[in-house]
């Protein structure tokens, strides 16, 4: 048997059904805070629990573009805004019974962006919303999210010790501050500014200069910063490492 005629008899009802979904934890700062992306369940199962945007992957699209659709289905984002957002696959998640309905694998993604607006519920859910990462505690949440969701806060906050991807949560241009803020935010841990200020320009290809500097000084004055672009760096060499890291590989 050739394999035209191999396939033409195969049967695939002759196999298990499990389906294909797609969650994303997709995170921003909004306010000085780290957020994240939750809907509110407005069917079974799980009707009312939160839960991270998602569904099943249609058959006409590969698995980052039904994350992608999902995310724009929730912040009504398209066009080049969609296409700036950093996406990447966190992990697979396949327990037997994670899901009461059928068998069904979720490929989890990660998405971050700056400024991304604010949510309007789907189709299956009664609310959107952006909510503060450390205020996870306060909502019940749906399937495994919970187990998702730490996965997705770790990578985070590991990716900005060793990639540029920090420059992903800012706009075109920035200042080093506003870089020292984002990695104060997503890892929950102050900074020395002297010593954060030096790393980073010390960093081959993490930022590179625009030449041109913020309109006015600082809050108490002062000169103006000058403003900086991402680098075209792939990886960070020497590492950022958050502060507790630092002190165990000393």
């Amino acid at each position: 048997m050739n394999e035209q005629d191999f396939l033409a008899a195969y049967d695939p009802s002759a196999y298990p059904s499990i389906a294909v979904t797609v969650d994303v934890v997709a995170l921003t700062i909004r306010e000085g805070e780290l957020h994240l992306l939750l809907i509110r369940r407005g069917q079974p199962p799980y009707e009312g629990h939160w839960a991270l945007p998602g569904g099943f992957v249609r058959p006409d699209e590969d698995l980052a573009a039904g994350a992608r659709r999902e995310l724009a289905e929730e912040t009504g984002l398209g066009g080049e805004r969609l296409r700036r957002v950093h996406l990447e696959q966190l992990a697979s998640y396949g327990a037997v019974d994670r899901d009461p309905r059928m068998r069904v694998v979720s490929v989890a993604h990660l998405a971050f962006a700056p400024d991304l607006p604010d949510p309007a519920a789907g189709t299956d859910a009664d609310e959107a919303i952006w909510l503060p990462v450390t205020a996870l505690a306060s909502r019940q949440l749906a399937f495994d999210h919970g187990r998702i969701i730490d996965a997705g806060l770790e990578r985070a906050r590991s990716k900005l010790e060793y990639t540029p991807l920090a420059t992903c949560f800012l706009d075109g241009e920035f200042t080093i501050s506003e870089l020292r803020a984002v990695y104060e935010t997503v890892w929950g841990h102050p900074l020395h500014a002297g010593n954060f200020h030096r790393k980073v320009l010390s960093v081959p290809g993490f930022v590179e200069s625009t030449g041109a500097s913020t309109e006015r000084g600082g809050a108490r004055g002062g000169p103006r910063a000058k403003l900086y672009r991402a680098g075209d760096a792939r990886l960070l060499h020497p590492a950022l490492l958050r502060p507790a890291r630092e002190e165990t590989v000393r």
